[in-house]
C-alpha cells in the first residue's frame, strides 16, 4: 500500500508551497491510485457501475426486450442508450472502472510483495529494554545458567521464526542473553493472496469477455442449426475473438416435451422441458443424440448449449391471388405472459398481385371471456390453440435494402383488410382451418402446431480461472482474518549472586484477550526446564488501556519503519 505520509515542503514566496513538477505530480497521483483506499473505493464503485446492468435489458443478453424497452420509453431509451446502459459491461465508463482497478491492485500488490520478502528474510526484532511497559510480562530467578535457560526458551516456542543473541564476560561465560521470536508472518501472505486472487478473477472475467460469443437462435421442432454467423438471431462476441473460429458442430431438433402444472396453486408453473435430437461435432463425424434440459448444458467443441426458453410455432401456409403457395412455415409466436400468449408477424413478400402481411396472437389454451367475445390463454398447454391474425396487403417494405426485424411489420405502406362491416378484418383460426381474404387476395391456412425452442450458444474461455480465482482468494483471506501476528520474547541475566533473572514478554500486532495467558504458559514451561529459587515469581499483568494502546502502536510503528 502506498505511502501517505508527505515530506516537508519548502514554502516559496508568501509563504506557499513551490507548484509540483510533472515527475512529483505523476509520483503523487500514482501514490494515489495504487492506495488501498483507492482500491476499495474502485471495488465499490465497480459494484456500483454493474447495478444498471441487471436493471435496464442488454443488448448482449437479449436484444428484443431492450427493443421493447425503446418502444415502452420512446424519450428515456435514446438517453440511457448514449450513455450506455444497454450494454453496461463493455461501455467506456465501466472499462475505466475496471482497468483502474486492475491497475491499483497490481500496483499495491506489487511493493508489498517485495516488503514481505524482506520481512521474511529479516531476524525478529530486538527486544525493549523495559518489559513492563508491554501489554504483558512476567519475571522469575532461576539457578540455571544462562544458556540453559536460552535452550529452554528456544524449545518452548515451538515453531516459531527465532533468533538467539548473547553477551559473554571476559572469561567466555554467557552472562546476558534474549531469544526473539515471531508468529503470525503468515497473516500478510494471506492477505496478499487474497488481493492477487481479486487480480486473477479480474483478468478471467476479462478474458472471458474479450475471447468468448455469445448468441441465440430460434429453432422449431424437425430443423436444424449449423453454427455459422448467419443461423443466429443474435450474436455478440468480444474484442479478441474471431468469427472464424466457430466450432464448426450442427444440430437438429427432432423434439420437444414442455410439462407444466395443470392442478394446484402452482398451476400453469412449468415443471419440466426437455429437447432431444442429434448433434454433429464436425462436419463427417457421425451424429450423436443429445438430450438438453434447463440448466444441463450440451458440451460441444468447447461451446456450451443452453435451452434458455421455449414457444409455439403455428405452421402457416399463404395463398396469394394466383391461387400460388407463395409460404408455408413454421413461425415462432413469441410469449408474453406465464399462461403464453403469443405475439408473432407473417411477410409474404412473393405473394401477387399484392405483398402480404399478418400480425397477430396465438393461445396454447383459448377460453372466451365474454367481453366481446375476446378470448385469452387460461393455461399454457396447448389444449385448445387458437390462431388470431390482422391481414394487411401492400408494400413491406423490403425491397429497399434496409433491414427489418422478423417480429416487426412495419405498416407504414400497408392497408388492412376489412370485413363486410367495414372494421378491421380478424382471423381466428385452429388447426386445420383456412380463411379466404378479401376481394380473392388469397388464403390463410393454419395447418398444424409445432413447438421451439430457444437455445444460447456460448463459449468463454478461461472461466473456470474466477472460479479458482474465488477459491482461492478465500482461503486466503481465511488466512489472514484467523493468523494473529505476536512477537514474544525472553531475556535471561546472571546477577552476581549467581542467580539467573528470567524475563519474559509479548506484544500483539493485531490485538487480542489472551496475551497475558500466553505469556503465563511461556513462563510456567521455562520454570519447569528450568526451575526457579524458590521464591514466587511476577506473573504476566495487562497495563491500563492507555499504555497499552500507546506502547502498542509506538512499538508496531518501529518496527514496521
Amino acid at each position: 500500500m502506498a505511502d501517505d505520509r508527505r515530506a516537508p515542503t519548502k514554502k516559496g514566496r508568501g509563504g506557499a508551497a513551490p507548484a509540483l513538477s510533472f515527475v512529483e505530480t505523476a509520483r503523487w497521483a500514482w501514490r494515489q491510485l495504487t492506495s488501498m483506499r483507492t482500491a476499495l473505493f474502485l471495488l465499490l464503485l465497480l459494484a456500483l457501475a454493474a447495478v444498471p446492468g441487471s436493471i435496464v435489458p442488454q443488448r448482449s443478453v437479449d436484444a428484443r426486450a431492450v427493443q421493447a424497452y425503446f418502444e415502452r420509453h420512446p424519450d428515456l431509451a435514446p438517453v440511457l442508450d448514449t450513455l450506455g446502459a444497454f450494454h453496461v459491461y463493455t461501455s467506456v465508463w465501466f472499462s475505466a472502472i475496471y482497468i483502474l482497478l486492475m491497475v491499483s491492485l497490481v500496483g499495491c500488490i506489487i511493493p508489498r510483495v517485495g516488503v514481505y520478502a524482506s520481512a521474511l528474510r529479516a531476524r525478529p526484532p530486538r527486544a525493549p529494554k523495559n518489559f513492563s511497559r508491554l501489554p504483558a510480562s512476567a519475571t522469575y530467578e532461576t539457578t540455571a545458567d544462562v544458556e540453559t535457560v536460552l535452550a529452554a526458551a528456544r524449545g518452548a516456542l515451538g515453531r516459531a521464526r527465532k533468533d538467539t543473541v548473547t553477551d559473554a564476560d571476559a572469561s567466555g561465560d554467557v552472562v546476558e542473553g534474549e531469544v526473539r521470536a515471531e508468529t503470525g508472518y503468515l497473516r500478510e501472505l494471506g492477505n496478499l493472496v487474497f488481493h492477487v486472487s481479486l487480480v486473477v478473477v479480474l483478468v478471467g472475467v476479462a478474458s472471458m469477455s474479450l475471447l468468448g460469443y455469445r448468441g441465440n437462435a430460434i429453432v422449431t421442432e424437425g430443423s436444424g442449426f449449423s453454427n455459422t454467423l448467419t443461423q443466429f438471431d443474435e450474436f455478440t462476441s468480444g474484442g479478441l475473438f474471431d468469427t472464424d473460429d466457430l466450432p464448426p458442430f450442427s444440430l437438429t431438433l427432432d423434439d420437444f416435451d414442455a410439462t407444466f402444472e395443470t392442478d394446484g396453486p402452482q398451476r400453469g408453473a412449468p415443471r419440466d422441458f426437455v429437447a432431444t435430437g442429434t448433434v454433429t461435432d464436425r462436419p463427417g463425424d457421425e451424429p450423436r443424440p443429445y438430450e438438453l434440459k434447463v440448466n444441463h448444458p450440451l458440451r460441444v467443441d468447447g461451446a456450451s448449449v443452453y435451452l434458455v426458453g421455449q414457444g409455439y410455432a403455428p405452421v402457416i401456409r399463404v395463398k396469394d391471388g394466383n391461387g400460388r403457395v407463395v409460404f408455408e412455415d413454421a413461425v415462432p409466436f413469441l410469449p408474453s405472459d406465464p399462461s403464453y400468449t403469443s405475439n408473432g408477424v407473417v411477410k409474404v413478400a412473393d405473394a401477387r398481385p399484392q405483398q402480404l402481411g399478418f400480425q397477430g396472437f396465438f393461445l396454447p389454451t383459448a377460453v372466451s371471456t365474454g367481453d366481446d367475445d375476446i378470448p385469452v390463454s387460461a393455461h399454457p398447454a396447448a389444449a385448445n390453440p387458437l390462431l388470431g391474425l390482422f391481414a394487411y396487403y401492400g408494400d413491406l417494405g423490403l425491397d429497399d435494402g434496409e433491414t427489418q426485424s422478423v417480429y416487426i411489420l412495419d405498416k407504414d405502406n400497408l392497408t388492412q383488410f376489412t370485413g363486410d362491416d367495414g372494421e378491421p378484418l380478424r382471423i381466428m383460426l385452429g388447426p386445420g382451418q383456412s380463411v379466404s381474404l378479401p376481394d380473392g387476395a388469397g388464403t390463410v391456412e393454419f395447418v398444424e402446431l409445432r413447438q421451439f425452442v430457444r437455445f444460447q450458444f456460448s463459449a468463454q474461455p478461461g472461466v473456470m480461472v474466477p472460479l479458482w480465482g474465488v477459491s482461492v482468494g478465500v482461503m486466503g483471506l481465511i488466512l489472514s482474518l484467523t493468523i494473529r501476528p505476536r512477537r514474544t520474547w525472553v531475556r535471561a541475566r546472571r546477577r552476581e549472586d549467581g542467580v539467573t533473572v528470567v524475563e519474559v514478554a509479548a506484544l500483539d500486532r493485531v490485538p487480542r484477550s489472551d496475551v497475558a495467558q500466553t505469556v503465563d504458559d511461556l513462563t510456567e514451561r521455562l520454570v519447569e526446564r528450568t526451575g526457579h529459587t524458590g521464591k514466587d515469581y511476577d506473573a504476566a499483568s495487562e497495563t491500563d488501556d492507555a499504555a497499552v494502546g500507546a506502547t502498542g502502536s509506538r512499538r508496531t510503528s518501529e518496527d514496521e519503519g
